[in-house]
């Protein structure tokens, strides 16, 4: 359980696998579990970094200071603390869009940069959603309620046709020791408000974007219309948790990119 001490910060990591290193950055309340599912397809091609952004995971005190900047800042610390001079990058989500800053300030280091159900935008309902979901949290609601609320918004419907599955997810998230609480969530949530990404869409390194064609938090048209420049797939069984969904696609479109970017 490495720890990368910042001046604010307690920065929680994962390495896992062996070769060129690959950071993988998440999403909006996900830390290093959030790639459960896309690991163990990279590990034996790469060194994967986990961390856990800030607010979120084993990473302290989770009322630090949280922006995208900052969270681009811890990201290139880490990567320049464990020695990785040039990496490959991928992030989910809020996750892409640190790695698309990261790619405006040193293009250089980024050997290939993955882009994967995200865009530089901002969509007020997305943070109106994110809001409400903290409302549900922190009221006499059962505990499941707000997860049950969220799924739909993060997952192929065609889960839904296995009501076992979506029991088994409520269960797995409610067990896992290391959630993100409300109060954390809620803090995060302002590294979202009024961010303006325009600047962030025309990255000079290497980047191809992943889309879910379900994805109903950042959709297709959304991205597209700021991204459709770059190379870019769409993925037609996946939801925003695409490398949930979709985890063997996500990895292969992954592999064969960053194969023509080595390091």
């Amino acid at each position: 359980m490495p720890t990368f001490d910042r001046p604010d910060i307690a920065l929680h990591y994962e390495v896992t696998g062996k070769g060129p290193p690959l950071l993988m950055l998440a999403g909006f309340m996900s830390d290093h579990a959030s790639w459960t599912p896309l690991v163990p397809r990279l590990s034996d091609q790469f060194t994967c970094i986990t961390p856990d952004n800030r607010t979120t995971g084993r990473t302290a005190p989770w009322d630090a200071p949280v922006s995208i900047d900052l969270m681009c800042k811890d990201a290139l610390a880490l990567m320049t603390h464990l020695g990785h001079d040039r990496f490959h990058v991928i992030g989910h989500s809020m996750g892409g869009i640190i790695a698309l800053h990261m790619a405006q300030e040193v293009p250089g280091r980024m050997a290939s940069t993955h882009i994967a159900a995200s865009a530089p935008v901002r969509l007020p309902r997305n943070t109106a959603l994110f809001a409400n979901l903290i409302a549900i949290r922190r009221s006499d609601a059962p505990p499941d309620t707000w997860l049950r609320a969220l799924f739909p918004w993060l997952f192929n419907p065609g889960i839904y046709h296995d009501p076992d599955a979506v029991d088994q997810a409520v269960a797995d998230s409610l067990a896992y020791p290391h959630a993100q609480t409300a109060d954390a969530m809620e803090h995060q949530l302002t590294a979202l408000r009024g961010f303006d990404g325009t600047a962030l869409a025309s990255p000079t390194c290497p980047t191809q974007v992943l889309i879910g064609a379900l994805d109903l938090i950042v959709p297709p048209d959304h991205i597209l219309a700021v991204l459709s420049h770059l190379p870019h797939h769409i993925i037609q069984t996946a939801g925003h948790s695409i490398h949930w969904d979709a985890p063997d696609a996500v990895a292969d479109l992954l592999l064969a990119y960053a194969a023509k970017h080595p390091i």
